[in-house]
């Protein structure tokens, strides 16, 4: 016996002295299995990136919400007085299913199941995830044993539907190791899925066998890095006056679709961009077959719309002669004849009139004087037939129909060729702009919001001029004769307080099967406009399919309503005073950075243009519009300098001045409302800080109806230079 347990003995000492020396017992090196042990590891979840209009608004972002968890391990509740896994799956099942989108029976045998496979705890996929606050506290208040609450991310479009097919929608979805991941699945959320995607952290430590931070244990954290921020051109007010136009015209007229498009006339930035059907992109609800974004990736027959281009060609070639007379009523090429609107035409009229009137023979006279490859040539430097280069993917091309001299007649007045809606802005850019034709954009600049960087700034892109500044002004005062003269098809199109130009259009809607559709209500009916015509600041084109009309309605009425609605409003929301236009003349903003402060403010008033000083000292540390931007001479500059900050009275502000002036002066003002503003927390004159609170409420023109303020003019947008 002693020398069995002394063998023993020194057989057990020398597994120790092994153990001890190598480290390694069962071929495991123990330091790395007790590492394993206690090392813990958190996840630090990553925000995905916003979407953010030009104004610094939120247009989508990540908000917090939960995700619930049950834990179905009797292990959970060892060494606890209260059961901390789920005891009645059948109960449990029954009260979940009054919240969460899954039925008592599926609930009931997702619980089974992953008791019989002896798991620690089960997730309700989908349906457990994106759990309000309100109704986890709804279910926390059901005391169920075992369910639990995750902190968790969702994605929220607080618009609701706003500009849908632009902006799209991003869904959580499993990856490879069965985690859930936020993925952009249409529109700019697909587009930058990879920039708007974050990169998680996480926290490592040393814990206990419960979680808990071991004592004197140190912690290595590796922060997330949230996904890029993309600001758009698009204006989140002029957005929504567009999306309401819309849905008025939708309930009223129940077409069949409409596409709407808001552009700077100077930039070619997209302001707004909308179409119908929409959807809402928080529960994707009215999303049907149809995903494109009709402004870039669906064409279509222009109509008489066209015939702008087609003017502005025959100007450029000196052809153009308005008061030569034609014959009205139908013109006959090689057998096949083409026919005005009326059929029967208006007899011997003028070519202005003729225009006025929309006339398609006196388009087919044009085509004649100047020649069909020089029309199409024209056609081409307009950027018809070719994407446009927008910063958005799948743009459709269109194509410009010129095989058989009919098709360059009916080309003439838009009919056979086809376009993007985003083509016909940027063309129309080059009449209101001297000739100029801008590259339309909708991406401002991408920031990295961990460090501030901007990663990508867009600039307007200038394209090659296809007409003269002379002939565009030509053009501009054509298509302003349209709304004004006693023959124009546009006077439904008449501001109250502001001039407009621009050409209506009615076109035969091709039938799948070849042919065209015919009826008053299965045209498409639409709008090509800018105002104010004395110097645009707007391009606004609207298009209606299929209307449903009263016998009293014409096919333009709901065009009008939906251009007229969203053009007066953008432009008393952008501070144009109508009244002042034809007295504004552009002016080039000097540099007065490293200049007298005062003295700076005397010179730039002495030029008509109203200051605004953020801070007291005497040099200029920086301005706003930079210098050699053009300007409206009677418009708002802002030039900080150091030292105390007075609160000016914001009374009759727009939301852009204001928060231009909270940028530069780095004050946290909470701004309330749309429109301008009409009370402040603060008298002017309050010395503030950084620290200071600072409410400022704002009213739309509606609401401002009985206010007696006068409202600021406002800062008008950049001009290109001469």
């Amino acid at each position: 016996m002693f020398l069995l347990y002394g063998g023993l003995f020194f057989l057990l000492l020398g597994r120790f002295v092994f153990i001890q020396v190598t480290g390694i017992a069962e071929g495991q090196v123990l330091s790395a299995k007790a590492d394993s042990k206690y090392s813990k590891e958190q996840v630090l979840q990553a925000s995905r990136g916003n979407i953010i209009d030009r104004n610094g608004e939120i247009i989508v972002q990540d908000t917090l919400s939960y995700k619930m968890i049950a834990v179905i391990s009797p292990k959970a509740s060892e060494n606890s007085k209260v059961p901390r896994h789920v005891i009645d799956t059948k109960e449990t099942a029954q009260v979940l299913s009054q919240y969460i989108d899954m039925t008592e029976e599926e609930i009931e045998d997702l619980l089974n199941k992953s008791i019989e496979k002896e798991r620690y705890q089960v997730e309700f996929g989908k349906a457990g995830r994106d759990i309000s606050h309100k109704e986890m506290n709804e279910i926390k208040a059901q005391n169920l044993p075992g369910i639990i609450f995750e902190q968790d991310l969702k994605r929220l479009y607080p618009n609701g539907q706003f500009a849908s097919h632009l902006i799209g929608f991003a869904l959580k979805e499993e990856n490879e190791e069965g985690e859930a991941e936020t993925v952009g699945k249409m529109g700019l959320e697909y587009i930058y899925d990879k920039e708007l995607t974050g990169t998680p952290g996480k926290v490592e430590f040393k814990g206990d066998t419960k979680g808990f931070l071991l004592p004197n244990a140190e912690k290595m954290v590796m922060e997330p890095q949230n996904g890029q921020d993309i600001h758009l051109t698009i204006d989140k007010t002029i957005q929504n006056f567009l999306e309401d136009a819309l849905n008025k015209a939708e309930e009223q007229y129940n077409p069949e679709k409409m596409t709407a498009i808001v552009a700077n006339a100077k930039t070619g930035e997209i302001l707004a961009m909308s179409q119908r059907p929409t959807f809402e992109p928080n529960t994707r609800e009215g999303l049907s077959t149809n995903w494109l974004n009709e402004a870039t990736e669906q064409t279509i027959e222009p109509g008489s719309t066209f015939k702008i281009f087609t003017l502005a060609a025959a100007i450029e070639e000196g052809v153009w002669d308005p008061n030569d007379y034609f014959n009205s009523g139908s013109y006959t090429l090689f057998g096949d004849t083409i026919r005005d609107h009326n059929v029967y035409g208006w007899g011997p009229i003028t070519y202005i009139e003729g225009f006025q009137r929309s006339s398609n023979v006196s388009m087919a006279y044009l085509l004649n004087r100047m020649g069909d490859e020089t029309f199409i040539e024209y056609i081409h430097r307009f950027g018809f037939g070719e994407k446009t280069g927008i910063d958005l993917p799948n743009e459709a091309t269109g194509t410009v129909l010129d095989t058989y001299p009919l098709n360059r007649v009916t080309t003439t007045y838009g009919q056979g060729t086809t376009v993007t809606p985003i083509q016909m802005i940027q063309g129309m850019t080059a009449i209101t702009n001297k000739g100029k034709m801008m590259q339309p954009y909708v991406i401002d600049k991408i920031v990295d919001p961990n460090t501030g960087e901007v990663l990508s700034d867009h600039q307007p892109t200038e394209k090659k001029s296809p007409i003269s500044e002379k002939t565009a002004d030509q053009v501009k005062e054509i298509l302003a004769s349209t709304v004004t003269s006693e023959y124009g098809t546009a006077k439904r199109f008449k501001l109250d307080e502001y001039t407009t130009a621009g050409k209506t259009g009615t076109a035969q809607i091709a039938k799948p099967g070849g042919g065209y559709y015919w009826g008053r209500e299965l045209f498409l009916y639409s709008f090509l406009g800018m105002a104010p015509v004395e110097d645009p600041q707007l391009i606004v084109y609207v298009t209606v399919h299929k209307p449903k009309l009263e016998l009293s309605e014409s096919g333009s009425q709901p065009v009008a309503e939906i251009f007229n609605a969203v053009t007066e409003k953008s432009l008393k929301y952008l501070n144009v005073q109508p009244e002042n236009l034809e007295l504004a003349t552009p002016i080039e903003m000097p540099n007065v950075v490293g200049k007298n402060i005062f003295e700076s403010q005397s010179m730039l008033e002495s030029q008509g243009l109203k200051t605004v000083i953020i801070g007291q000292s005497e040099s200029v540390m920086e301005q706003y519009p930079s210098a050699g931007t053009s300007i409206i001479s009677s418009g708002t500059v802002f030039i900080k300098g150091q030292g105390e900050i007075q609160l000016p009275n914001f009374t009759g502000w727009s939301k852009r001045n204001l928060m231009i002036y909270k940028s530069l002066a780095n004050l946290p003002i909470e701004i309330i409302g749309e429109g301008f503003v009409t009370e402040q927390s603060l008298t002017a004159g309050s010395i503030v800080s950084n620290e200071t609170p600072i409410v400022v409420q704002l009213a739309t023109p509606e609401e401002m109806v009985n206010t007696t303020a006068p409202l600021e003019e406002e800062l008008v947008e950049e001009l290109p230079q001469d």
